[in-house]
């Protein structure tokens, strides 16, 4: 089910979400189930699994000599939505990137969705690989996330990269984007970000999950603003708990977003990352509950591969 529809049939009620990141290759799928398994007796209708993208590695040939190969570091997150769909009876939804990938292995990773029965996809531009200081496009891949959502668009039409004319194939993709309450790092203003997000919309997306935030007051103005310019679709806002000492520095550095004082603070007299987590569920249940108290559609959380402080969360609120 789309996740549009989800929203239709709540009437109103805030619904549960949450983000999963692949196992490392290596693990065994089991490791996700068992972060997976606290959290559904709240009844989440769908799951959001992030995707990685490429990387190199070097390998030593001797002789001084250095290979360059490259590799993916996590298992392919159509399947994982696959099993998460199968063992859960959830929706799961993949996250698609620009980053790494041609318009054509785009495709083939749709046509897989469409056959699977996946309705939803987020739909992102990536960020650049680690060895890049900025973010360059795939050769003969999508540049920019509306460029993706185009191509998503188009395969709803029917048109397909080289063989437009197939009309009787038409795709039903519900298509998510991301939105920056305090506007993406790269964007010289939040004006400008909202005008870009307007163009991803304009251009088929039906959704939009927010990057996580810690000042509500942030999300409800953008909210407005975005109403302002005439975007009308869903803006589900996405709430990563603080866990350890080190996301002080972290997420700001990452993600370039503002922490509360008054969080800082409340870290900052912890003692032990024990503490931290504890601190970081009870704000978070703040947060939360202002937002629910709100009306906002879902509480999307960032679990991070570790389920128990969503669990706390979500135990008091759904």
């Amino acid at each position: 089910m789309k996740v549009t529809e989800h929203i239709k049939q709540a009437n109103g009620k805030t619904l549960f979400s949450f983000e999963v990141i692949p196992p490392k290759k290596g693990m065994n799928i089991q490791d996700l189930y068992n972060n997976i398994d606290p959290l559904m007796e709240f009844n989440p209708p769908f799951i959001d699994v992030t995707t990685s993208r490429e990387e190199f590695v070097f390998i030593d040939k001797g002789n001084g000599l250095l290979e360059k190969r490259i590799t993916r570091m996590r298992p392919g997150t159509v399947g994982i939505c696959a099993s998460i769909m199968h063992k859960y009876k959830v929706d799961a939804i993949p996250h698609l990137l620009c980053g790494g990938f041609t318009k054509e292995e785009t495709e083939y990773v749709l046509v897989d969705c469409h056959y699977l029965g996946i309705d939803n996809v987020v739909a992102l531009r990536g960020d650049a690989r680690k060895d890049e200081p900025y973010f360059v496009p795939t050769q003969g891949g999508n540049a920019y996330a509306i460029d993706l959502v185009r191509q998503i668009a188009n395969l709803n039409k029917g048109r397909h990269l080289h063989d437009n004319d197939e009309e009787d194939h038409h795709y039903d993709f519900c298509v998510g984007v991301a939105g920056y309450p305090e506007k993406h790092m790269e964007a010289p203003s939040l004006t400008t970000d909202l005008k870009r997000l307007k163009e991803k919309v304009d251009a088929g997306a039906d959704y939009v999950v927010t990057q996580m935030f810690f000042d509500n007051q942030k999300y409800f103005d953008f909210v407005k603003k975005a109403q302002e310019i005439g975007i009308t679709v869903p803006i589900i806002p996405g709430i990563k708990p603080i866990a350890v000492k080190r996301h002080l520095q972290l997420l700001p550095q990452v993600f370039k977003i503002d922490l509360p004082q008054e969080l800082i603070e409340a870290v900052e007299g912890c003692k032990d990352n024990k503490a931290v987590r504890q601190v970081g569920i009870e704000f978070a249940i703040a947060q939360s509950k202002e937002l629910k108290a709100a009306g906002v559609p879902f509480l999307h959380y960032y679990s991070m591969g570790k389920s128990d402080n969503i669990k706390a969360i979500a135990s008091a609120l759904f």
